[in-house]
């Protein structure tokens, strides 16, 4: 009797052995074989491009084929590749640029056989630019731009995809100048900017490879612009002009002589006590004013580059023994665009002495290297 009690035992035993070796199996199985999906880009994807799922083994496609959802809802195309393991959507027209997508996926099942879970991925288009600084800042006050303090706007990446342009006063759109990193973007109207104005500017930008030419604002702001307080001189600039040649005396008998009245903006140059000629300048505004006093030409340059502030002072004269300071030509950035005449009369500049086109090539072959400046 207890010989067949033992027997039954280790029947059981073996049966019992089997189950949970069969159950270990299947569990190891399944687990070996789990089927999952994953995007192979999930963030800013181009408006044109394809999303690519990656199956960890392949799949039966019919049920994909039929009940896949993407929100927002939006027309695409879908085809399979790498033998039913990769799946590629392609919008029909766009992807929406800065919109998420989900794409839903149902339960299928794998070429093994195994449930493959339902599953949401979500997915991101390339957004538009955002502005990580900009000049003017929204409503400021007394504003003077130039050549050297242009409107200026920089993003946080590159901008390689987009167009930017900008407008004032829904009037002038201008075209940028862009340095080589493409962050930063500098503006000036090529009809100049008023004093004493309200503006009110608009960034655009629009996305390079879409065949539509919509633009979309993606930043709006405005500033007003400094009110230049009227002098003794005459508003009239020819006028002024006149009055310079008239009234201002000369400082010296002998000899050549530039001079240079900052509340007038005129620059008069002078021989052995006689007026020679008279221009308008631009010199330095406040806070960054140019340095008074009795000084020289220390070196010329017929197109010196400023480092500084990445644009070329044709006709450059050096008025500091450091080279800080000097007389230039309207300066210009090296994509071609020029400082207008416009701010001739006024002083805007970081410190240098401005001249107009034909009057600063004049005075730069006319004066040597020692020719006196007196600037007060």
């Amino acid at each position: 009797m207890k010989h067949k009690h033992f027997s039954k035992l280790l029947l059981s035993a073996i049966v019992l052995t089997g189950i949970f070796s069969a159950l270990f199996s299947v569990s190891s199985y399944t687990q070996e074989f789990k089927t999952e999906a994953k995007i192979v880009k999930a963030e800013n994807i181009h408006p044109e491009s394809e999303v690519e799922i990656e199956f960890s083994h392949a799949v039966f496609t019919d049920v994909y084929m039929q009940e896949i959802k993407i929100f927002p809802k939006t027309s695409f195309r879908l085809r399979w590749e790498d033998n039913s393991q990769k799946m590629i959507l392609t919008p029909e027209k766009f992807w929406t640029l800065g919109q998420t997508y989900s794409l839903y996926l149902p339960s299928g099942r794998s070429v093994m056989l195994t449930k493959v879970e339902e599953q949401k991925i979500d997915f991101s288009i390339l957004s538009y630019p955002e502005i990580k600084s900009k000049f003017p800042q929204d409503q400021a006050k007394d504003v003077v731009l130039d050549i050297e303090d242009p409107l200026k706007v920089v993003f946080n990446n590159p901008v390689e995809d987009f167009e930017i342009w900008l407008d004032i006063n829904s009037g002038q759109r201008m075209i940028p100048e862009i340095n080589s990193e493409k962050t930063e973007f500098k503006f000036l109207p090529r009809e100049g900017i008023k004093p004493g104005e309200e503006y009110s500017v608009g960034l655009w930008a629009r996305y390079k490879w879409e065949k539509s030419f919509n633009y979309k604002e993606i930043d709006r702001f405005s500033f007003q612009t400094l009110n230049l307080a009227p002098s003794e001189w005459s508003k009239d600039l020819a006028e002024r002009l006149r009055q310079a040649k008239q009234y201002t005396q000369s400082k010296k008998i002998e000899g050549k002589y530039i001079d240079i009245n900052l509340d007038a903006q005129i620059m008069s140059i002078f021989e052995n006590g006689k007026i020679i000629d008279a221009f308008l300048i631009s010199s330095g505004k406040k806070g960054m004013d140019t340095p008074k006093g009795e000084h020289q030409i220390y070196n010329k340059v017929p197109r010196a580059w400023s480092g500084a502030y990445g644009l070329y002072m044709p006709y450059w004269m050096a008025i500091t023994s450091t080279g800080k300071f000097g007389i230039h030509e309207l300066p210009e950035w090296p994509g071609g665009y020029k400082e207008g005449a416009n701010h001739l009369g006024i002083p805007v500049s970081h410190g240098c002495v401005r001249l107009g086109v034909g009057s600063a090539e004049k005075v730069y072959n006319w004066a040597e290297i020692g020719t006196p400046v007196v600037v007060y």
